[in-house]
């Protein structure tokens, strides 16, 4: 058995999206998946299953998610060795440090490549922070501007499928799949 983390793309914005994760643990429980725990009403999933392409856990994760909940959502699925490189690869340590809620990863089902992030970086104010790591962007917002460009820049229109996390939760959920 292999420890994975799921990350669901926007489950509790606007009307009638929020998803309980009692609901969403027992989805993954009727699809044989074992040890399943959740992190905060955001759409966090850790769990075991057997060693299998990562595409196939995504598919059959947004299958079953249609089926129970009756719209499809973005599933990005990681190893739990490459979520523990992930949050070691961190490129903005102090800034998570002083403010982890302002600094994020945005985890890519698809490698975003090298020459989109100058895109990125022409959005970002002065005070923010565009780095790639691996085909995963990772972001320091400003606390000065709440409804940042940056944003908008690194959206699913803009660089694919993909999904957000600060810091607060990259670092929680590899305490959890490193136990």
């Amino acid at each position: 058995m292999q420890t994975y983390v799921a990350l669901l793309y926007s489950i509790i914005l606007g009307e009638g999206r929020r998803v309980v994760m009692s609901d969403l643990k027992a989805m993954a429980e009727a699809l044989g998946l074992k040890n399943v725990r959740t992190l905060v009403a955001t759409g966090n999933l850790v769990f075991e299953a057997r060693a299998t392409r990562i595409s196939n856990l995504e598919q059959r994760l947004e299958t079953a998610f249609e089926q129970r909940f009756g719209r499809h959502v973005d599933i990005i699925v990681r190893s739990a060795e490459d979520w523990l490189e992930l949050a070691a690869g961190n490129p903005f340590p102090a800034e998570s440090a002083k403010a982890a809620d302002q600094v994020a990863v945005r985890v890519m089902r698809v490698p975003v490549a090298e020459d989109a992030i100058s895109a990125l970086q022409a959005s970002a104010a002065e005070d923010e922070k565009v780095f790639l790591i691996g085909g995963d962007i990772w972001l320091v917002f400003s606390r000065e501007r709440p409804s940042s460009r940056l944003l908008a820049a690194a959206s699913h229109k803009r660089m694919g499928i993909g999904t957000s996390r600060n810091w607060n939760t990259v670092r929680r959920l590899a305490e959890m799949v490193a136990k």
